[in-house]
C-alpha cells in the first residue's frame, strides 16, 4: 500500500524539441512515434536529449516489450512514456515535483493509456517502502544532485531490480562512469555533450 504522504494520481500510464521555445519533447519511437508532449515549465525538468533516448532504447529494444518499468526521476515522463511507446507491459512513473506529477496524469489520460501509475513522491522515500521488482529502471535525477550511487545500493539492497534487470544512468559526463553495486555490469556508456548516459545489467542471482 502506498504511504499516506504520496499521492497516486492516475494508473493508466540536449534538451527537449522546444519550437519556439515551447515545453515539448518527442516521441522517438513504437505506437506513438512522433507524438509531441508537452511538459511544465519546470526549470528542473530536464528531459533526455532525443538523440540519448534513441540510443538507449536501441540498447533496450529486445528488452522493453512486455517489461516493468520504473521511471524513477519521472520529470516530463520522457523516459517511461517512450518505453510505453514501444510495448512495455507497466511503468511506474515517480516525481516529487507536483506539477510534473499532474502533466503526466493528463498526458496518460489523453493517449487513452492504462499501463502507467504515476505517483508523488521523493525517490529515496519510495525505495523505504517494500519492493515489488522491475525489468528495467530508468534513472536521471537533477544534475546538481550526486545521488546515483547511493540510489543504485538502496535499489539492491531494497531487491526493486529484477535478476537479468536493467538500469539505465544519465549523470554529468564529468562524473565518469557509475559506481555499481556488486553484482551489477556496466554493459555500456557514452557522452552527449555534457551527459553521460549509462546501461548497467544485474546478474541472474537472486540475492533477495
Amino acid at each position: 500500500m502506498p504511504r499516506k504522504d504520496w499521492k497516486i494520481l492516475t494508473r493508466g500510464g540536449s534538451k527537449a524539441d522546444r519550437p519556439g521555445q515551447a515545453f515539448v519533447l518527442r516521441i522517438i519511437g513504437g505506437e506513438w512515434r512522433g507524438r509531441k508532449i508537452r511538459f511544465p515549465p519546470v526549470a528542473a525538468i530536464r528531459p533526455t536529449p532525443d538523440r540519448v533516448r534513441e540510443t538507449v532504447f536501441n540498447w533496450l529494444q529486445g528488452v522493453i516489450p512486455g517489461s516493468r518499468c520504473l521511471d524513477l526521476y519521472a520529470g516530463s515522463g520522457a523516459l517511461g512514456l517512450e518505453a510505453l511507446s514501444r510495448g512495455a507491459g507497466e511503468v511506474e512513473f515517480v516525481d516529487l515535483e507536483s506539477a510534473a506529477i499532474r502533466h503526466l496524469g493528463d498526458t496518460l489520460r489523453g493517449l487513452g493509456c492504462d499501463r502507467g501509475r504515476v505517483v508523488r513522491a521523493d525517490a529515496g522515500r519510495y525505495l523505504s517502502q517494500p519492493a515489488v521488482p522491475f525489468d528495467v529502471i530508468f534513472l536521471d535525477p537533477p544534475f546538481a544532485e550526486p545521488v546515483l550511487a547511493e540510489i543504485c545500493q538502496r535499489i539492491e539492497a531494497g531487491g526493486w531490480l529484477k535478476p537479468g534487470g536493467y538500469v539505465y544512468l544519465e549523470a554529468p559526463a564529468a562524473a565518469g562512469e557509475p559506481e555499481l553495486p556488486r553484482g551489477w555490469a556496466l554493459l555500456r556508456s557514452k557522452r552527449a555533450g555534457e551527459v553521460g548516459y549509462h546501461l548497467a545489467h544485474r546478474d541472474t542471482a537472486d540475492r533477495t
